[in-house]
């Protein structure tokens, strides 16, 4: 294979070994003309192909990526090419979120017997990589810094929880408790602006637990270890969507949870709330009140809006009705299902994808790879085993360079995609304030659009929809190219 020319652009292809590998031998046997930008790679099979390789190769200089397999219904594994097409759908519509131009990127199908269509597909797709500029390398880039804070409506507006609320919580688990293994809390932690996780083994513990808007937590993430105890957890609307999804991955069982849920009308930013108050001592008070929150430090009573404090994640929550409950406590508000545009994303929304690239180039710059995100979504069940750190395969390096750590993050987002239920943990309990969310608020988006408004956590009988198919897709196009 020539050196790369001047004018050459770098494409990497992958190939069905099947179909489109025998295509493109198939127009070579014949000598069909073809640029020679492409650099192909076989694979068994274009369900073997993880979104993740086009990411990585347009994170890593290359100009274009070019997936092939067989003509769907004539996959040799049968069902290959239907996976792969959902996957490479949503690939498509999540690079303009990353700041790739989705030109860049495109899937095809192309059988052994067609040479003439090979010839044809990678012409056109190499002329439209020529036609666009080089792909700018990512750490090269100038970071572009924006505020990511934007004033955004809620749909409900901002309530405290009701004064008797904790008393009746604690009735209904010391009525339970006799019968439970432990059941998971909250408690206040350093001071009464930070709670923590808390576990109730006995009675005496109920003196101990906590609620208020500062408990943000999310306990469903600690189920997974309780699996076959009995085990009680509290959880509000976002929470309960959250288990419906370890459900339907059989991580937990329901006969062994008893489930106490609550109303929710929104939880504090303690991040934003300390960045306000600046440096302090002592934390002697807080009150919350539906128009104001009083805050003691350091003797000096201030006071805020706790409106203005919610967390984005919160800001377009239209319902806190749980979906799953075995003791239902407080009123709870339903709401219309309709989606608001998380303010990061928003943000980003704004922005051509010259600016997103170069605004991730900024926020990134800040990550120090704690994992923290990771460690606090209850989706991410696989720590032991996590693709971030293992080194077989070789996913990642340890290089503490910007694009490693965009990537950690892209790697994290498409994990969960079809499966985040938008709790914003990641978010919240980033200690550099990266707006990752909006990652994951873009690909719940996609996921809706794409497949009939499917929402993950809604229904623990449901598929989530990058582990099934259908033959014939309601919003996705047979092939790239007709």
């Amino acid at each position: 294979m020539p050196d790369i020319a001047k004018t050459e652009r770098r494409i990497v292809g992958f190939l069905c070994n099947w179909c489109s590998y025998g295509g493109a031998d198939t127009a070579g046997v014949a000598r069909a003309n073809q640029p020679t930008d492409l650099r192909i790679i076989r694979v068994p099979c274009s369900g073997r192909v993880n979104p993740l390789f086009v990411v990585r190769a347009l994170l890593h200089g290359a100009d274009g990526v070019l997936v092939s397999g067989c003509h769907p219904r004539d996959c040799h594994y049968s069902t290959g090419n239907f996976y792969a097409r959902r996957r490479l759908e949503l690939l498509k519509h999540f690079l303009p979120i990353l700041g790739i131009d989705p030109a860049r990127f495109a899937y095809t199908w192309v059988s052994a017997s067609e040479g003439q269509r090979w010839q044809h597909v990678v012409t056109r797709f190499t002329e439209e990589i020529h036609a666009l500029e080089p792909a700018p390398h990512f750490e090269e880039l100038e970071p572009l810094y924006l505020s990511q804070r934007q004033s955004t409506e809620p749909k409900r507006p901002f309530m405290p929880q009701p004064p008797d609320l904790l008393a009746k919580l604690k009735e209904e688990i010391r009525t339970h408790l006799p019968e439970l293994d432990c059941v998971l809390g909250w408690q206040k932690g350093r001071d009464a602006l930070h709670a923590v996780p808390f576990f109730l083994r006995q009675e005496e513990d109920l003196e101990r637990l906590s609620l208020d808007a500062t408990c943000h937590n999310s306990l469903v993430r600690y189920l997974p270890e309780y699996k076959g105890k009995k085990v009680g957890i509290i959880v509000r609307g976002c929470e309960s969507r959250a288990l419906v999804e370890l459900l339907q991955e059989g991580l937990i069982a329901r006969e062994d949870l008893h489930i106490f849920a609550i109303p929710c009308h929104g939880l504090l930013d303690v991040a934003r709330l300390e960045e306000e108050l600046g440096r302090y001592q002592h934390l002697e008070n807080l009150v919350i009140e539906q128009d104001s929150l009083r805050i003691t430090v350091d003797g000096k009573e201030r006071s805020f809006s706790p409106q203005a404090f919610l967390r984005s994640t919160c800001l377009g929550c239209a319902s806190d009705e749980p979906v799953l409950a075995d003791t239902c406590l407080g009123s709870f508000t339903a709401g219309e299902s309709t989606p608001v545009t998380a303010p990061e994303l928003a943000l980003l929304d704004g922005l051509n994808l010259t600016e997103r690239l170069r605004f991730w180039r900024g926020v990134m710059d800040r990550c120090i790879r704690c994992y923290s995100c990771r460690n606090s979504c209850p989706m991410c069940v696989c720590h032991d085993h996590c693709i971030a750190e293992s080194r077989q395969p070789h996913w990642q390096s340890a290089e503490h360079s910007v694009t490693e750590k965009f990537f950690f993050q892209i790697i994290h987002a498409l994990h969960l995609a079809g499966r985040c239920t938008g709790c914003g943990e990641c978010q919240t309990n980033c200690p550099v304030g990266i707006p990752i969310f909006a990652l994951r608020a873009h690909l719940n988006r996609v996921i809706a659009e794409l497949f009939s408004g499917y929402q993950a956590g809604r229904d623990a009988q449901a598929v989530p929809p990058l582990l099934s198919y259908m033959v014939d897709e309601a919003n996705i196009q047979e092939r790239e190219w007709q």
